[in-house]
């Protein structure tokens, strides 16, 4: 993480951000992301996020850009949407949005202690779009009223796509599976608009675009993120190499939640898997294939059946061996926070 001279650097150039005002919807663009990258970090050391940080922001980036790039041939067959007919305002937009889409992280109360924290489901979204949307307005209004003869940057229907497109990354758990899944991408009575199937796919494809190692990773520091009180004893034991008695239970109770997390992560690889098909219908079956065998091409068989033998699940699996698995180790002593 960043010093405190580095978040007042943050500051100081939220500050500037506040008084400049862009020549241009470019360059209002790149203000935009860089409000974003601002408001990240400040999440960041405020809450202790070790996945929801600007690296997670610019893999979104990453892997929107490559699916954008697979079926840009096919824009003008597969884009309904009037307003994302003009495909560099619309790769602008996804921009913005990949950038943005996890500004703000709402955790609920915890009901006890040595339990993982939870997110009410699209509150945090809810929040990132009312933060960026605001923005946004300040920045039009600036705008404006310095070139009153011209039309403003952000059109009405822009925001309402840039609305759309966070609030597609909003995910649910599925019981039946036990799979996380964006219930957007599962309307039936409404086709999600180009710009949100291309977020909603980028945000939880790590696995199907960028492979096992990435999914591992992401799975490790979600895994700290929803359970920062599980870091000291983590330490502690690291530091220790022994149970100690009076803390038998604590160290139970730790890999009891690995344990779980582990057994998880080859639910959601699966669910990864077996929901693609649905959450890419309504693509023409030429473009569905492309996706498939060009942009999400570890998702099949052999990376699942990969994924579980890697990953430890057995109920006598030992609390050193999870440690071991999830790299715990590394990344505690990669990532500090500050107050």
């Amino acid at each position: 993480m960043k010093s405190s001279l580095d978040s007042k650097i943050v500051e100081n150039t939220d500050k500037e951000n506040l008084k400049k005002i862009p020549n241009n919807f470019e360059e209002a663009v790149l203000m935009i992301q860089k409000f974003a990258v601002g408001e990240v970090k400040k999440e960041v050391e405020k809450k202790q996020l070790y996945f929801h940080n600007y690296a997670h922001a610019e893999a979104v980036k990453r892997r929107a850009e490559i699916i954008f790039k697979a079926i840009e041939p096919f824009w003008g067959k597969i884009c309904y949407e009037p307003a994302l007919m003009d495909i560099k305002r619309a790769k602008y937009l996804i921009d913005i949005c990949a950038a943005s889409h996890d500004m703000v992280q709402e955790f609920l109360p915890l009901t006890s202690p040595q339990t993982a924290r939870q997110r009410e489901s699209g509150v945090s979204e809810t929040a990132t779009i009312n933060k960026l949307i605001n923005y946004i307005k300040q920045l039009n209004q600036r705008y404006i009223a310095q070139n009153p003869e011209l039309p403003a940057l952000f059109t009405s229907t822009d925001l309402q796509i840039i609305e759309r497109s966070i609030a597609a990354t909003i995910c649910a758990f599925d019981a039946r599976d036990n799979s996380i899944y964006q219930p957007d991408l599962y309307n039936s009575e409404q086709q999600i608009i180009l710009s949100a199937r291309i977020i909603a796919l980028a945000d939880i494809g790590g696995l199907g675009i960028d492979g096992i190692p990435a999914f591992l990773q992401e799975g490790s520091l979600i895994l700290l993120e929803e359970n920062p009180d599980i870091v000291p004893l983590i330490k502690d034991f690291l530091w220790k190499k022994e149970y100690e008695d009076d803390k038998k239970q604590l160290y139970e109770n730790l890999r009891q939640r690995l344990l779980k997390r582990a057994k998880f992560q080859i639910n959601f690889a699966k669910g990864r898997y077996t929901r693609l098909n649905q959450e890419l219908q309504g693509l023409p079956l030429e473009v569905v294939c492309i996706l498939k065998e060009k942009v999400f091409k570890y998702l099949n068989e052999e990376t699942i059946k990969i994924i579980e033998a890697l990953i430890p699940t057995a109920d006598d699996t030992t609390l050193e061996k999870l440690i071991e698995f999830f790299q715990l180790d590394k990344y505690i002593h990669k990532m500090t926070f500050i107050g």
